[in-house]
């Protein structure tokens, strides 16, 4: 008989356990050995002693933090089977994010699959998410409630280019979080057939660097510096700027010409969140699974038991339970809204 899991996985207050591999999965504490999913900042933490993480995931968390912010860094990619102890471990895509993998844990003949966090919807900068069959699936739950069904996104694209063509005289800057987000707006519009350079805050280029190293190929960017003598830039008139979510409103924005601020995010859906701030062109575009696929995902990996790290926890545990698939929270503290 396969020993079941809750036998060999625990929670810690530096977050989950595998004790036979004695290795923790994106701790939120410094600890001797982890393997981390993604380099979202509530799951990468610096202080690691070893960490396993796929290459890009690992030139990512050093971009971040540093280059000395992991101890001794491991890349492993997609498919590549090691043995820690007593278990084997393989990443498998997550399409979250570049580089962002779901965590394949095999032991005493049982298999659980840490999804880290994940999206279904196509996206040209990322790797797509790989179903895998597991005898327990452990998922987020950022928007698990049946109001999240997001849309597809060249249709939130297009509603960016009919405004663009509305207000011409316009700059529309858009809040995108730095990792995942922004690389995902350039791709989208560029699958959409826009061309014309687009404009970056400062601090959105090093990781738009590190995906063109990595083969994403993001198209025309300008840094969207102030004027002169921090005039305002008259040439951004009807351009398409991106900053982080915190710079869309302060004072930053107010130096270009009649900013109007849009963001990026799944959380968009709410009319209230947009409306508190200050959005006028809210784009729900969302890095994470909503509601029907974390439903769908859940039976499509055939899991007999999903366990829950974070989010909407109960509506998902009593939708599961309803389906037939035991379900239950973990608990786990430390995770963010950084990248939805």
């Amino acid at each position: 008989m396969p020993l079941h899991p809750d036998r060999w996985i625990e929670t810690r207050p530096e977050g989950l356990y595998i004790r036979p591999a004695d290795l923790f999965i994106d701790p939120h504490r410094p600890v001797p050995r982890a393997a981390v999913s993604h380099g979202h900042a509530d799951h990468a933490r610096p202080g690691h002693g070893t960490v396993w993480a796929t290459p890009a995931t690992i030139a990512i968390m050093q971009t971040r933090l540093g280059e000395t912010a992991i101890g001794k860094p491991v890349p492993l990619p997609f498919g590549q089977t090691i043995e820690l102890g007593e278990v084997r471990l393989r990443l498998e895509p997550a399409g979250h994010v570049l580089g962002s993998a779901q965590i394949v844990l095999e032991h005493a003949g049982a298999r659980v699959v840490y999804s880290g966090d994940y999206k279904r919807a196509p996206d040209p900068t990322t790797e797509t998410f790989t179903p895998v069959a597991c005898d327990v699936f452990i998922t987020e739950a950022t928007f698990g409630l049946p109001v999240f069904r997001h849309p597809p996104a060249a249709q939130e694209i297009e509603k960016l280019l009919a405004s663009q063509r509305t207000f011409p005289e316009r700059c529309h800057v858009i809040g995108a979080y730095a990792l995942g987000k922004a690389q995902r707006l350039l791709g989208e519009l560029r699958a959409m057939g826009y061309d014309r350079p687009i404009h970056l805050h400062g601090a959105l280029l090093p990781l738009c660097r590190l995906y063109e190293r990595f083969g994403i190929r993001l198209g025309p960017v300008r840094a969207a510096t102030v004027g002169e003598k921090g005039k305002p830039r008259a040439d951004l008139a009807g351009e398409i700027v991106l900053a982080p979510p915190s710079a869309i409103a302060d004072r930053w924005a107010r130096r270009l010409p009649d900013p109007l601020p849009g963001m990026a995010s799944g959380w968009m859906q709410v009319r209230q969140r947009a409306k508190q701030r200050g959005v006028e062109l809210p784009l729900v575009i969302s890095d994470h699974a909503d509601w029907d696929d974390l439903l769908a995902t859940a039976e499509e990996v055939q899991a007999e038991e999903v366990w829950i790290t974070h989010g909407r926890e109960e509506a998902l545990a009593h939708a599961l339970e309803v389906r037939g698939i035991r379900a239950r929270a973990l608990s786990l503290i430390g995770f963010d809204e950084e990248g939805q």
